[in-house]
């Protein structure tokens, strides 16, 4: 009897502690991903911050490109007002094409490209545009770490009655956004 006993009472204290073991797994897992979020946020905004400045300083070259200019402004305008994730991804590739068409007409000045001011702006908005994408890779690692972990046995039997739900990966929603930018200079 006292050995029947005590097997019971180690196989609830093994259930017991994988309970918490999982339950902390998927916690810190979750935690990552809001992390993971987090980041992609500042980077976004770290890029929606340079913009101003180096569409002011394409403006004093290229002052006829006013719809690309608005183009630009509006992107902006969507990343900075966005809040889930498929707005900030919609936002983003938004932003990104934007972007390029105003690299593209840059490339049209050979003086702008010369200006200290812009090519600073230019390696420092790289420079922003590569964060992005480490963090978008982070970000997907861990959703994919998150949603692996609660659908697998046997924490996915813990997973649901504890409020885990997968996690969206961050994507490019438009195939067009996908495709390289065109950029037509005549009037």
């Amino acid at each position: 009897m006292n050995l029947i006993l005590i097997a019971i009472v180690v196989v609830v204290v093994v259930l017991v502690l994988w309970l918490i073991l999982a339950f902390n797994a998927l916690i810190r897992l979750r935690n990552e991903v809001q992390q993971g979020e987090a980041s992609i946020d500042v980077q976004l905004k770290r890029r929606a911050d340079l913009i101003p400045n180096l569409v002011e300083t394409v403006k004093g070259y290229a002052a006829h490109e006013t719809s690309t200019f608005e183009q630009v402004t509006a992107a902006r305008s969507h990343a900075l007002g966005a809040s889930t994730l498929d707005e900030k991804a919609a936002a983003d590739g938004e932003m990104q094409a934007a972007v390029g068409k105003l690299f593209a007409i840059a490339e049209a000045y050979p003086q702008l490209r010369a200006v200290e001011s812009f090519t600073q702006l230019q390696t420092e908005l790289s420079d922003t545009e590569d964060k992005i994408a480490a963090a978008r890779r982070y970000y997907n690692a861990t959703v994919l770490a998150y949603n692996t972990k609660q659908q697998t046995i046997p924490t996915s039997l813990i997973a649901g009655a504890f409020g885990h739900s997968p996690a969206s990966f961050y994507r490019v929603e438009d195939d067009a956004d996908r495709q390289p930018v065109q950029v037509g200079f005549g009037s």
